[in-house]
């Protein structure tokens, strides 16, 4: 590691003010320059009896996990060495002037092809907390994926009392096929994919699957601690609740950013999302085992994976003795699997800080509003080809009608280069092209167009956007990730979104501020956001199921007027197409 570049060199610093501030200097140092080295590779995994080859990091599942501090810049070379196409996405860093190092494949950059290396080089700016990396290409995070724990700078500390120990806990899905076979039958066949063989905490399904028992994650804590749970949600379509038996918890943070602190028994946290929980244990050694579960939140019409993935959370004994073999097992309850009250309950509990050390600048005026619809459809059928979905077509996704289609260049090397003719436009719909009753009864026709088309923002433009659900093919939780920015959730509700009412409750003081965030079933939500990071940026859902079938478009950004509120040229290894 290698200190950041200091306003004035040490060498200048000693001269002017002596050896005693150079005894000092260390502390002046709060950034580092951090390398991280990631060799992509196959090697043999074993889950549910089931021994497979599948693409790692560093021959580890899940990955290798990043460590860095609030400043720091991080140096990430990525080798692939597999047959596939690879590209990381760091989720939830913002990129301030780094959207070459954003990761999703056509968008920011070109695939890393077999025998390539790219080094993604980002620094992380106004974020402490929790967020996590993953593939972004086809279904390949399936396999690809891992922490990324930002601790605060330097001689800062958490606003609440530093925990005894930090763990992270990861949910993902575990196939026994490959998640590459069953995508890509999905979008040959027009159905929906088939669904994970079981949930995963760090890699392991946990004892409640057939031949799973011993890949099972135990977390052994000590009594009369607080320990600090790093929860991420890395699962490829599935949305989840989790409990610990017998315990509650404290949310502390979520998407990197501090929260009002509140207690639950119960946390749900949908794809993509990340969340900082305090888990407080008892007081003295119970002498019993409690499990730690999760399982999904469904509102779609499909089919999914209705298992439940648990650990096991293990109390050391403060004299290391050896009680009754046979302990207790308790198991939490877990709310219903479309318990949409519930989570809608839950999700208006999050509140920003917005303190003087942690502040939400929350745009109070808007220089742009849109109404983006969300939602499935359908495209036809090729002819003389036999599809499995609604009504004979293939199944798609879009926004406001328009199912995105990613290019064979990357968009903003397209952007960059001012050779968009024929790789995208910049019309995107500002509103749903066909009104209707969006949470009624559904219209007839369910195709969808097919296009590249984004929206151009000017620098520092001020933002508004509703995200709606339909109910075409059925209402449905949308976890929306929108790249390169937080946004602040100003207001959410169920039915269709009322102009003239509804903004009048909007909270303009201390809304969350997210990456990630569940428009729900039958409902909208209301964002804003502060377009002040030059680029190209990706909008999508989380379900990778729905990202295949086309929900998902882009914005760019525009340079400023300013050095510093331009986008670099691109990097001389950006991978080519």
């Amino acid at each position: 590691m290698e200190p950041c570049h200091l306003p004035l060199p040490a060498s200048m610093i000693v001269r002017l003010f002596g050896v005693f501030v150079a005894l000092l200097l260390p502390e002046f140092v709060f950034c580092m320059t951090r390398n991280y080295t990631f060799n992509i590779v196959q090697h043999n995994v074993t889950r549910l009896c089931h021994t497979k080859s599948i693409v790692s990091i560093n021959g580890r599942f899940p990955g290798p996990r990043i460590v860095a501090r609030e400043g720091d810049q991080l140096l990430v070379k990525v080798v692939n060495h597999v047959s596939n196409n690879i590209t990381i996405h760091w989720h939830g860093i913002r990129q301030i002037r780094s959207g070459w190092a954003d990761g999703p494949a056509y968008v920011t950059q070109c695939p890393i092809q077999t025998g390539q290396t790219y080094t993604y080089n980002f620094t992380i700016t106004g974020q402490r907390g929790t967020l996590f990396w993953h593939a972004h290409i086809s279904w390949m995070r399936a396999t690809l994926y891992g922490p990324i724990i930002i601790l605060p700078k330097r001689n800062e500390s958490y606003p609440f009392r530093k925990p005894y120990k930090e763990v992270p806990i990861i949910f993902g899905e575990w196939w026994n096929a490959d998640p590459e076979a069953v995508i890509n039958q999905a979008l040959q066949t027009g159905g929906g994919p088939n669904v994970s063989d079981a949930y995963t905490i760090n890699g392991f399904p946990g004892p409640l699957y057939n031949c799973s028992s011993k890949d099972t994650f135990r977390l052994k804590v000590k009594p009369g601690k607080t320990y600090m749970l790093r929860l991420i949600n890395a699962a490829m379509n599935d949305e989840l609740f989790f409990s610990i038996a017998n315990h509650t918890v404290i949310i502390v943070e979520a998407d990197a950013v501090y929260i009002k602190p509140f207690q639950t028994d119960v946390v749900m946290i949908t794809l993509g999302q990340t969340t900082n929980v305090l888990l407080k244990t008892k007081p003295y050694y119970p002498n019993a085992t409690f499990l730690m579960a999760a399982r999904p939140y469904f509102t779609g019409q499909g089919t999914f994976d209705n298992s439940t993935v648990a650990g096991i959370l293990e109390y050391e004994h403060p004299l290391n003795h050896t009680f009754n073999t046979k302990k207790m097992v308790f198991k939490p309850t877990l709310p219903p699997l479309n318990a949409t009250t519930l989570v809608a309950n839950f999700t208006r509990k999050f509140r920003s800080l917005n303190n003087p050390n942690f502040t939400a600048s929350v745009p109070q005026t808007v220089d742009k509003q849109f109404y983006f619809t969300l939602g499935l459809g359908s495209s036809p059928c090729p002819k003389n080809t036999t599809c499995q979905g609604p009504n004979g077509t293939k199944f798609a996704a879009s926004v406001n009608n328009v199912s995105f289609a990613l290019p064979t260049t990357a968009l903003l090397q397209a952007y960059i280069s001012k050779k968009s003719n024929g790789v995208y436009t910049t019309d995107f719909p500002t509103n749903p092209p066909s009104p209707f009753n969006y949470t009624g009864t559904p219209p007839n026709n369910t195709l969808v167009s097919n296009a590249t088309r984004l929206v151009a923002l000017p620098f520092n433009t001020s933002v508004e956007l509703v995200l709606q659900d339909t109910s075409i093919l059925g209402a449905e939780n949308h976890p929306l990730h929108l790249h390169g920015f937080n946004f602040f959730v100003v207001g959410q509700g169920f039915g269709n979104y009322n102009p003239t009412q509804d903004p009048a409750n909007f909270n303009l003081v201390d809304p969350v501020e997210r990456n990630t965030f569940g428009v729900p079933a039958g409902g909208w939500v209301a964002i804003r956001f502060l377009a002040d990071n030059p680029g190209v940026w990706f909008m999508h859902c989380h379900f990778d199921v729905h990202t295949s079938w086309g929900l998902r478009m882009a914005w760019i950004v525009m340079d400023g007027p300013l050095p510093s509120q331009k986008l670099p040229p691109p990097p001389s290894d950006l991978p080519e197409c």
